[in-house]
């Protein structure tokens, strides 16, 4: 099997979807290198309230973190850029595995009932194939020991592409509108939602509004990602 490994990686040579460089046959997705050298915020250990700032004044949540600092043609960009538009699904495993591993031990997401992921509006859906957040939510789930609810918050506007635009344009043209399937399934429950990057955090505060139409419900975020 080892050597059947070494021929596959010879015509179909695996590399690290954060540098590009070719990866060991001991080495998934990330090399060893860039797992060491990403950089991380340690939010959740630190409890840092860098993510609830970002959202003071507009939405209320117990906890807040993001696994990775977002730079400017940096590598989480590249990850990031990969698992959205490349099809890479299995990046979203690995960092959700990453950071589900990490929050479990931490006090404040210990009592998570449910993770809940950022959607896709349908027409993004089919034509992406799949939501990049779910296979990160799910890991996430799972480390929490949470039921993983994809389905429960859905996307009814249709917004385009957020890249390129401003950090002032992206908040200023927010008009995504999210609805509720089911209100009753997350009263009195503790909901963690996940998402990609949280940049302005409109998209967030969008979803969180929409969540607190149901009766003693406590959020909380977690993201691949923060922009600073």
């Amino acid at each position: 099997m080892p050597m059947l490994n070494s021929l596959v990686n010879l015509f179909f040579p695996k590399v690290c979807y954060a540098c590009q460089n070719g990866l060991t046959d001991y080495e998934d997705t990330i090399c060893v290198d860039c797992r060491h050298n990403l950089p991380i915020t340690n939010f959740h250990f630190e409890q840092d309230s860098t993510v609830k700032k970002v959202l003071y004044g507009r939405a209320q949540i117990e906890s807040g973190t993001a696994l990775f600092r977002f730079e400017k043609k940096g590598k989480v960009q590249q990850l990031i850029h990969n698992l959205k538009y490349r099809g890479h699904e299995n990046i979203g495993f690995v960092l959700g595995n990453w950071l589900g591993s990490e929050l479990k031990t931490v006090p404040a997401y210990q009592n998570i009932d449910m993770v809940i992921p950022v959607p896709l509006h349908k027409k993004k859906l089919k034509k992406r194939g799949y939501n990049q957040v779910s296979t990160f939510g799910v890991q996430i789930a799972k480390a929490l020991n949470a039921e993983y609810a994809e389905g429960l918050l859905i996307k009814i506007t249709d917004t385009k592409s957020q890249v390129n635009k401003k950090r002032f344009a992206r908040w200023n043209s927010n008009t995504e509108l999210f609805s509720l399937t089911n209100i009753p399934s997350i009263e009195n429950k503790h909901v963690l939602i996940v998402d990609d990057l949280i940049t302005t955090g409109a998209t967030l505060e969008a979803c969180i509004a929409v969540l607190n139409d149901a009766k003693n419900v406590k959020i909380s975020i977690a993201t691949m990602a923060i922009a600073l």
